[in-house]
């Protein structure tokens, strides 16, 4: 059998993607990934065969660097951190603003390459990000049973009354405006209309019998899985959602890093991991303050500066392990708190690893995500541009003494998720719908 992959060329999207398709590597199946040049060396890492399939303009091989994209791209970039600077709204307004850029970029000609990859390929199974919305248009006007893979939190997938872009839920740190809200739900509702209007014209050239969508944001597979815990999901909008399958997590093997097994041998003080996932450790300013509030703690500290050069951060203890990667989910085996943006893998690969989390969160679902995580006790969410280094510091230290039931839930929900449960989940759905059609 051959399960078929369908990625954007970013490394924080095809990491679990490609560890999904683990469960039919181990069953000794063939698997091919479809995504683009950039994390090609991703793909061979996991010894899987390659398409080479570019969904978008961008493109992350792990540390996104501006310089690095193509015109048009860097200024976009450059625009969405500049309104991370201004806060959760402004940063939400951009996103939308530049959506069918994002998610439906040349989407005919991308839906009749994917269909060419799926003659080539011939899968008996395939699953593609949910957010590579021009490749699912392919696979839905060709008849191709497929499963579409939210990563992130399930509102990514927008329910009943919510519209995409619009987080349905945030932490109480955040304090936007009635009427800043209020300006953001509008032009979600406009974007979401103009979004879907531009996937009926497309759906409409690839398949001209098809029945237009009412909101392109909340089309799904055939097989919809969801790359999150359903314990940090709502029951009443577990309701809402469509037929679906929470994976939990898919947390990748690493391969062994031997400076990093020297530094986790060398003390058995406890270990603090720091990073803001490919993207947003651009954010140095915030990166500063996070050194700042743990120096001193009696912790050694892990940092993944990623785009941020370590000598703009002050004073580091020698004790810390300070790259601009690092194998984060080896630390996290090793770690007793974690500081993130909030990001779909920080998040899932932390509650697998029953570590807490301090969520300093900047953008799309990492809000409703640390909110989520915030309810459960799991974390403590700061505004990472009004948090100083002392209320960081705080939060930290309340974190690092978790106790009682919360710490029990956590480690309870942590072995719930191991021993690759989400790609056994992933395999399991797609087989049990093979024999079904």
């Amino acid at each position: 059998m051959t399960l078929l992959i369908i990625s954007p060329d970013y490394a924080s999207h095809l990491y679990p993607l490609a560890t999904l398709g683990a469960a039919w590597q181990q069953a000794g199946e063939r698997v091919v990934v479809a995504s683009g040049p950039a994390t090609a060396d991703i793909v061979a890492a996991f010894g899987f065969e390659r398409e080479n399939l570019q969904l978008g303009r961008g493109s992350n091989p792990g540390t996104i660097r501006v310089e690095a994209q193509p015109a048009g791209e860097d200024d976009a970039l450059r625009g969405f951190f500049d309104a991370t600077r201004r806060g959760m709204v402004d940063t939400l307004r951009f996103q939308a603003e530049a959506r069918s850029s994002d998610l439906l970029w040349n989407p005919v000609e991308i839906a009749r390459n994917v269909q060419a990859l799926v003659r080539r390929v011939q899968p008996d199974h395939v699953i593609v990000d949910h957010l590579a919305f021009s490749a699912r248009l392919g696979l839905m006007t060709a008849g191709v049973h497929h499963a579409d893979v939210v990563l992130g939190h399930p509102s990514a997938l927008p329910v009943f009354g919510e519209v995409y872009g619009y987080p349905p839920d945030w932490s109480d740190v955040f304090r936007p405006g009635v009427t800043e809200l209020a300006g953001l739900r509008v032009l979600c509702e406009s974007v979401r209309d103009s979004f879907t209007a531009q996937w009926n014209a497309a759906l409409a050239e690839l398949n001209p019998g098809a029945v237009p969508s009412t909101d392109a944001f909340q089309e799904t597979g055939d097989v919809l899985l969801l790359n999150y815990p359903e314990e940090l999901h709502s029951a009443e909008r577990t309701a809402l959602l469509p037929e679906h399958v929470f994976l939990g997590s898919a947390v990748r093997s690493e391969a062994p890093d031997s400076d990093v097994e020297a530094w986790l041998a060398a003390s058995e003080e406890p270990i603090v991991y720091v990073s803001f996932g490919s993207f947003l450790s651009v954010r140095g300013d915030v990166l500063e303050r996070v050194a700042a509030a743990l120096t001193g703690l009696g912790v050694r500290v892990a940092l993944a500066t990623g785009a941020t050069e370590p000598a703009t951060l002050g004073p580091i203890p020698d004790s810390w392990l300070v790259r601009g990667f690092l194998p984060q989910v080896r630390l996290l085996d090793h770690a007793v708190l974690a500081v993130s943006h909030g990001g779909n893998n920080s998040v899932t690969e932390a509650m697998t690893a029953g570590v807490p989390l301090l969520v300093l969160p900047f953008s799309t679902d990492q809000f409703a995500g640390a909110a989520a995580l915030d309810r459960a006790g799991f974390a403590e969410t700061l505004d990472p541009n009004t948090a100083t280094s002392a209320q960081i510091r705080a939060a930290a230290v309340r974190l690092l003494a978790l106790a009682g039931a919360p710490r029990d839930r956590l480690e309870r929900l942590g072995q719930s998720l191991s021993h690759g449960t989400g790609p056994r989940r992933a395999r399991e759905a797609l087989t049990a719908a093979s024999v079904v059609c």
